[in-house]
């Protein structure tokens, strides 16, 4: 009897090697069998038990571009310096996974875009909280027609920090500051939702006192007859309010983050689906004339992101999350910017 053989596990690099790379990164690589670690790049030395002896050290990025045999390579390092890392890997014909936010700037996100199409690689954002369960949720209740006609989105993600961490997200510099790090994933989930926006207004500040970047933004997305609202804000100590949406037909409100975060930082493996399913007590709550429920929230997942990018470079299917989406975001990132300095309403 004829068999085909299975294709080799993608020979992958992490360039990177810290809180993103071994939370949201490692583990995924760890437990998927289309993929083959072959190499780090780091500075550092701790941490590095987490790797196999087999898997090759370098101190840096360009040598592990240059010398390591990596088809794949996920880009994990701060945000200004995604771009020239990126382009490097694509020059020498790599396939290329970046972490969100992708770039500092459009003009950035459209170069490496016209370099991968014409090296005919695979570039793709790690937009992860696509497969948070509660935004999976929400989606579904909007194509159900639960909600009928939605006219009104809140998306928040806050934190309680009132004091600045010594990190290079929390330092000056470009691609830094609360709106390049979190404001990348509101503004994804809504472009998948409803779109691009026809106009955008926004408020970004530094509230938290020795802060010198971004750490609270208000940003309204303005749609025909919806308004998306994205907030983020350093000083929320109460249970979270994720999300609320409110349509004709009735609002679903969800608190709470996504659990799958905390659990990879507990070492939970993500070796099986049922991993991610949140508790019944993490459910949102649907209300409508009639009265309220409570909605199970669908599984999430972030191992669908890579099982997408595997089926891509092994299978020939589609990208999960292709850098042109992703530059979509980047631009609305500096219109907001520029909302926020001139104090005025920006039309797309």
């Amino acid at each position: 009897m004829h068999t085909t053989a299975s294709p080799s596990p993608i020979p992958t690099a992490l360039i990177g090697f810290g809180f993103s790379a071994r939370v949201f990164h490692l583990p995924f690589l760890q437990a998927l069998p289309d993929f083959r670690l072959s190499a780090v790049s780091t500075s550092r030395n701790d941490n590095l038990h987490l790797i196999d002896d087999s898997v090759s050290r370098y101190r840096d990025a360009q040598s592990l571009l240059a010398e390591d045999e990596a088809q794949l390579v996920i880009i994990t390092t701060p945000n200004d310096s995604h771009y020239a890392l990126a382009r490097q890997a694509l020059e020498l014909g790599k396939d290329v996974v970046i972490d969100k936010p992708f770039v500092c700037s459009s003009k950035e996100g459209q170069t490496l875009i016209d370099l991968a199409q014409a090296r005919g690689r695979l570039l793709s954002v790690f937009q992860n909280r696509r497969w948070d369960g509660d935004f999976l949720t929400l989606k579904s209740l909007i194509a159900s027609g639960r909600l009928g006609q939605v006219r009104l989105l809140e998306s928040r993600f806050d934190r309680f920090r009132p004091l600045p961490r010594e990190r290079w997200r929390e330092q000056p510099g470009r691609g830094s500051g609360i709106w390049y790090d979190l404001g990348p994933h509101l503004l994804d989930q809504a472009l998948q939702l409803f779109g691009s926006p026809q106009a955008i207004t926004a408020r970004l500040a530094c509230l938290r006192e020795q802060c010198e970047v971004t750490d609270y933004f208000h940003v309204q997305l303005h749609y025909p007859q919806l308004e998306v609202v994205l907030n983020s804000s350093p000083y929320c100590a109460s249970p979270n309010l994720r999300f609320h949406i409110e349509g004709s037909g009735g609002s679903y409100r969800k608190q709470g983050l996504d659990p799958q975060e905390d659990r990879l930082l507990a070492g939970v493996r993500p070796d099986r689906d049922e991993w991610a399913k949140e508790t019944p007590e993490q459910w949102g709550q649907f209300s409508d004339a009639q009265g309220s429920e409570v909605v199970e929230t669908l599984c999430g997942g972030y191992q669908h992101y890579y099982r997408g990018i595997a089926d891509a470079l092994l299978r020939g299917g589609q990208n999960p999350v292709p850098a042109e989406q992703a530059l979509e975001t980047i631009r609305l990132i500096e219109l907001a910017q520029q909302s926020n300095e001139e104090g005025r309403r920006i039309r797309l």
